[in-house]
């Protein structure tokens, strides 16, 4: 078959990103796979995602355009089109599509002739499902985001705590640092170091600049852009992950749509202590295999309670791991290829 992949975001690198290209990847091995995109990402996302894309064709990216005449010929030369939603749904005649959200838009700009060119919808929680605009989420399925379990392992843990995500107002990292900043200067965060690690856009640089200065005369490490195989070594250093997304908000399009990196640090045997919002409570199990907090008092207290019990910090560490495994890369991909044989009969 002769497949499409359309994503909008290529070059931000997050998790919408990453569960794209991780099924680009795959269907290339046994298909001529494209990536509708302008610039070549292959060797960038080889290094942020460990990604193996050189298989994958780096294609025009076709529906940048205005020109629908264009974008309905090119599109009808292939079999399958997988599209990442802005928000809108695209016109395409290709054999099959398959239309994917990562964001719960509470409008989405279709028509039913659009929608009647989708065979399959897909979201990456039941978060994004609930929360989507029903015209297409009664339709949707659920297939959560892959992560490979074979490269993620606990190592020697360090009184370290690890948070991971773009550079942008949207992930909280300021409230992480104020927060650290407040046990830190108490004497609750004695010895502990914070590091903060995730893609960083050029657009996101003033905001970037803002959380060096917030975090003046701490132990907090900044790593911009990080490589696979780094993050991979952090995941395991770090006793505790922190996430605050969410925090704050009340449109579900600002919360934690999934959280793979809370689930790459659970597989690492990072504990997670994350905001009790969006799609992480589908993830994290308060006090059975981590922390869900509501207010950035909580955060600080479970934060202390792990470093100092010992049994507590043991059995969560278990539950977390083995919590992980529900969303291993094998069952992704089994999932899609079995929406592919069923919407290609």
């Amino acid at each position: 078959m002769r497949i499409g992949f359309h994503n909008p975001y290529f070059n931000g690198f997050g998790g919408g990103e990453r569960y794209t290209l991780t099924l680009a990847s795959h269907w290339s091995k046994s298909h001529d796979v494209v990536l509708f995109w302008d610039d070549d990402i292959r060797k960038e996302a080889l290094k942020r995602f460990d990604t193996d894309l050189s298989r994958v064709k780096i294609v025009q990216n076709i529906f940048r355009g205005k020109n629908l005449l264009q974008k309905l010929f090119n599109s009808r030369q292939y079999d399958l089109i997988f599209f990442l939603s802005d928000g809108s749904v695209p016109t395409t005649f290709a054999k099959h599509n398959i239309l994917h959200f990562q964001v719960p838009f509470k409008s989405v700009e279709a028509n039913l002739f659009k929608l009647s060119r989708f065979r399959a919808i897909v979201c990456n929680s039941f978060f994004t499902k609930v929360n989507l605009d029903p015209i297409v989420s009664e339709r949707a399925t659920v297939i959560y985001p892959p992560v490979n379990l074979e490269k993620l392992r606990p190592g020697k843990k360090k009184k370290q705590i690890l948070s991971v995500g773009r550079f942008s107002t949207a992930k909280k990292m300021q409230i992480l640092i104020e927060t650290f900043r407040t046990g830190y200067k108490a004497g609750r965060l004695n010895n502990w170091s914070l590091f903060l690690a995730g893609g960083l856009l050029d657009s996101d640089s003033d905001f970037f600049s803002s959380l060096k200065t917030l975090s003046s005369g701490l132990p907090i490490k900044f790593l911009p852009n990080v490589s696979y195989s780094k993050l991979v070594e952090l995941y395991g250093s770090s006793m505790i992950y922190w996430h605050a997304t969410g925090y704050g908000e009340s449109d579900p399009t600002q919360a934690e749509h999934f959280g793979i990196s809370t689930v790459e640090a659970m597989a690492s045997g990072c504990i997670p202590v994350v905001f009790d919002g969006g799609g992480l409570p589908e993830i994290v199990t308060h006090k059975k295999n981590g922390f869900l907090w509501s207010t950035t008092g909580e955060l600080l207290d479970y934060t202390v309670a792990l470093e100092s019990k010992n049994v507590l910090r043991t059995t969560l560490q278990k539950e977390a791991i083995q919590t992980s495994k529900k969303f291993n890369e094998k069952k992704f991909i089994q999932s899609f290829n079995e929406l592919l044989n069923k919407i290609t009969k």
